[in-house]
C-alpha cells in the first residue's frame, strides 16, 4: 500500500510566484535557462540551473556550481522569496493545456515505497544522471523540484479536489512561454488531510510518469541519510520526497519521435525498399502525415511523407514490450536497417517530444541536420501501467508527458 504524508511546503509569496517559478531543469539547456532568467534574480533557475551565475561554458557539474545552488537557495529563503508554511498540509496543483485541466495532489511519497516497488518504474535510469540529482538534493537538503506520479482513479479524492478547487486558488497564472495555466490550492483541514493519507494507503501502487532520475535520486539520498544517522527513527523528513500525483485517466501521453542523421550507407531508394520487407509503405506527399493508430508510423525523407504500417507477424501482441511501437521501430528500422543498436548512446539518432509538432521533424530534415524523421503513435496510460505492473521496462525515449510540472511552486525541505 502507498504511504504518503503532508508536509510544510516552502513556497513563494503570491506576488512573487511568477518571478520564482520555472520550467523543470531537464527540459532546457544552460543557454536557454540563462536567457529565461535574464534580469530576474528571483528565478528558480539560479537554484536548479546555477551554472547561469558563472561564465558561459562553465561545467554544470563542477563542485562550485552545486555549492552555488545551495547559496542561492539560502538567499531565496533569507530574502523572503521562499517562505515555509507553518503547518503540514497537502496541496492541489492544476494544469490546463488546450482547454483540458488535470488536477494533481502534491504529497510526500515514502522512500521505502520506491525501494520495495510500491512506487513502480517503467524506465531505466543512468547512474551519471542519478548522481547529478543526488548531489543537488544533498547540497540543498531539499527536493527543489517534484516528481510526477500517476495513481489509480479514486472517487473520494476526486470529490475532495472538486470541493477545494471550487474556491479561489492561492496561485493562478498562465506561463508566458507556452500559454499553459497553473493553479495551486492548499488542503489544510485536518479531516481532509486524513482523507488524502488514508486514500493513498488503500492504493496498491503509484506509478512514475515523469522524473525517473529525480525519483531515484530523492529516494537514494533519503536512504543514505537514514543509513548515516545512528539515531534514525523512521519518521524523519528525509524518509519522504515530494511528488505531484495525478489520476491516471487525466493524463495525456504524447508522441516521442526520432530524427536520424544518416542511412547507414543506403540511398533513399534502398532504404525505402528495405522498409517494405516489414512495413506497408505508402507515399503521402509533401503535406505532414501524422500516424493514425498503433503500429502506423510516419516517415519524412527527401521532402516527402510516407505512411509505414507494420505487417502482421512483425510483432507479438502477447509481449507487452514487443508490441510497443517504439520497440517495433527500434528493432525493424533503427537496428535492422540502420545499425543503430543503443538509443541511449548513439549519436546517429535524436529525439523530439511531440509537443514541438511534426513540423519540427520536417524542419530538422529540411535543414540538412538530419536525413530522415520517424513519428510514432503515442503510448497509452494502460500500456504504461501494464508494463510497470509486470516489472518490465520500456525502451528509452518512449513517453512524453505534457504539460510539464512547473518548478518552484512548492519545495520540500528534508530537515
Amino acid at each position: 500500500m502507498a504511504k504518503v504524508k503532508p508536509f510544510r511546503g516552502l513556497r513563494p509569496p503570491v506576488e512573487l510566484v511568477e518571478e520564482v517559478q520555472s520550467r523543470p531543469y531537464d527540459v532546457l539547456n544552460s543557454d536557454e535557462a540563462r536567457a529565461e532568467a535574464a534580469g530576474n534574480e528571483k528565478s528558480l533557475y539560479h537554484i536548479i540551473r546555477p551554472e547561469i551565475d558563472f561564465p558561459v561554458g562553465t561545467d554544470e557539474h563542477a563542485p562550485e556550481v552545486y555549492q552555488k545552488a545551495a547559496e542561492n537557495f539560502a538567499k531565496f529563503q533569507r530574502n523572503g522569496w521562499l517562505v515555509q508554511d507553518d503547518k503540514e498540509q497537502y496541496y492541489i496543483y492544476a494544469q490546463t493545456m488546450n482547454g483540458k485541466t488535470q488536477y494533481g495532489l502534491v504529497v510526500c511519497a515514502y522512500v521505502d515505497d520506491y525501494m520495495n516497488g510500491v512506487i513502480k518504474k517503467h524506465e531505466l535510469t543512468r547512474k551519471d544522471k542519478e548522481e547529478d540529482r543526488m548531489k543537488h538534493v544533498r547540497v540543498n537538503d531539499a527536493n527543489i523540484e517534484p516528481v510526477f506520479f500517476a495513481f489509480p482513479d479514486n472517487e473520494q479524492l476526486d470529490k475532495l479536489v472538486a470541493e477545494y478547487t471550487a474556491a479561489a486558488p492561492v496561485y493562478d497564472f498562465t506561463a508566458q512561454l507556452d500559454g499553459f495555466r497553473h493553479q495551486l490550492w492548499i488542503i489544510d483541514k485536518d479531516k481532509d488531510i486524513t482523507t488524502v493519507t488514508e486514500a493513498f494507503a488503500a492504493m496498491p501502487a503509484l506509478y512514475i510518469a515523469d522524473g525517473h532520475h529525480r525519483s531515484a535520486a530523492a529516494a537514494l539520498v533519503g536512504k543514505e541519510k537514514a543509513d548515516n544517522n545512528p539515531n534514525h527513527q523512521g519518521n524523519e523528513e528525509y524518509n519522504y520526497f515530494m511528488a505531484v500525483c495525478f489520476p491516471a485517466s487525466q493524463l495525456t501521453i504524447i508522441d516521442y519521435n526520432r530524427v536520424i542523421k544518416d542511412l547507414n550507407g543506403l540511398t533513399e531508394e534502398q532504404f525505402l525498399a528495405s522498409l517494405s520487407q516489414n512495413f506497408i509503405v505508402e507515399k503521402k506527399g509533401t503535406e505532414i502525415y501524422k500516424p493514425l493508430a498503433l503500429h502506423n508510423f510516419s516517415l519524412y525523407i527527401g521532402g516527402e511523407w510516407y505512411s509505414l504500417t507494420a505487417k502482421p507477424g512483425t510483432y507479438d501482441n502477447a509481449d507487452p514490450i514487443g508490441v510497443l511501437d517504439v520497440t517495433i521501430s527500434s528493432n525493424l528500422i533503427l537496428d535492422k536497417i540502420l545499425d543503430i543498436k543503443d538509443l541511449r548512446t548513439s549519436k546517429r539518432v535524436d529525439f523530439v517530444g511531440g509537443i514541438r509538432g511534426l513540423g519540427e521533424l520536417k524542419r530538422r530534415v529540411d535543414s540538412g541536420e538530419m536525413v530522415a524523421a520517424l513519428a510514432l503513435y503515442p503510448v497509452s496510460m494502460k500500456q504504461l501501467t501494464d508494463i510497470a505492473d509486470t516489472g518490465n521496462i520500456m525502451p528509452p525515449k518512449t513517453t512524453w508527458f505534457e504539460p510539464k510540472l512547473r518548478s518552484g511552486l512548492v519545495i520540500h525541505k528534508l530537515s
